[in-house]
């Protein structure tokens, strides 16, 4: 009597099984960056940063950040000036396509996105809201202060994170732990290119 009352409800969890992993892959687009010392790969939310995802995967698709670099590192060591303290890596693109960018894009605040900025987390540099375009920087460990409230910078809009690293957070840990002059590595880690998984 248990076997068949039990058949049904094995048969019904594996029928649902596949629904639930397309769910969370939803909106999902993986991204693989190249880099000297190996590659990240990177799960870019169009969900819930349709926005910021949109901007980076145009510059992706232009191939802007084939070429670029990792050019600046921040530490618990590398920042006396700040109170709050962060630690990230930050690139940029090629420099032959610095001036060849799409212009800045509004900023999709944490509150609305509901991506915080945790471990792995990929997000945009910028300066004022709505002034980011191709800089990006990845999270090392958990930085509620990036996120919308968050006090590490005066104006509390936080940063627009938009994906996260899925594999080679220990190539992302490598290049944070380069030599650098204050906060700029030297040498700048390449990346070689930037494309989206399978092509």
């Amino acid at each position: 009597m248990r076997l068949h009352l039990l058949t049904p409800l094995v048969a019904a969890l594996l029928a649902t099984a596949p629904t639930v992993a397309h769910a969370q892959d939803a909106g999902m687009v993986r991204v693989v960056m190249t880099t000297s010392f190996g590659d990240i790969t990177v799960d870019i939310d169009t969900e819930r940063a349709p926005g910021t995802a949109a901007n980076f995967l145009s510059y992706v698709d232009k191939g802007f950040y084939d070429g670029g670099q990792f050019h600046r590192t921040v530490t618990m060591d590398n920042q006396p000036d700040n109170d709050v303290r962060i630690e990230v890596i930050q690139a940029s693109v090629n420099p032959d396509h610095a001036d060849h960018g799409f212009g800045s894009i509004p900023l999709e605040r944490t509150t609305v996105t509901g991506l915080a900025h945790v471990d792995g987390a990929v997000s945009m540099a910028r300066g004022a809201p709505d002034s980011a375009s191709s800089s990006f920087f990845f999270c090392i460990g958990d930085q509620p202060s990036l996120d919308f409230g968050g006090d590490r910078n005066p104006d509390g809009q936080g940063f627009a994170a938009f994906g996260r690293v899925v594999a080679g957070m220990d190539v992302v840990l490598r290049i944070q732990q380069q030599p650098a002059d204050g906060q700029s590595l030297d040498p700048p880690v390449g990346i070689t290119s930037v494309s989206r998984a399978g092509r």
